[in-house]
């Protein structure tokens, strides 16, 4: 049974930096691509960063340049780190992974960017 799970998400001040974590298990974690979503009150859940199995990554223009997706293959966990964050990144955020013709999902990380 596939699971995600996410940490380090809180409360920060514009500007600052927060590092979600999220540990996967009960999948061939070095075969997927992991990626990033959040989900703003009132607003669609949108993709935020992804990398491949082998490391590429790839970014929402929103985030481009402030995070910072990676991945470690041994530990079979994914990071976002967030740094210049901004009140509009305020969002809960989820680790999701498309494996065995399904998305799975993350419980979610709420982060807060107060101005």
């Amino acid at each position: 049974q596939v699971q995600l799970v996410e940490s380090g998400g809180g409360l920060v001040q514009a500007g600052g930096s927060l590092r979600l974590s999220c540990a996967a298990s009960g999948l061939f974690f070095s075969f997927n691509a992991m990626d990033w979503y959040r989900q703003a009150p009132g607003k669609q859940r949108e993709l935020v960063a992804t990398i491949t199995n082998v490391g590429v990554t790839t970014y929402a223009d929103s985030v481009k340049g402030r995070f910072t997706i990676s991945r470690d293959n041994a530990k079979n966990m994914v990071d976002l780190q967030m740094n210049s964050l901004k009140p509009e990144d305020t969002a809960v955020y989820y680790c999701s992974t498309f494996t065995q013709r399904f998305r799975y999902w993350g419980q979610g990380t709420q982060v807060t960017v107060s101005s």
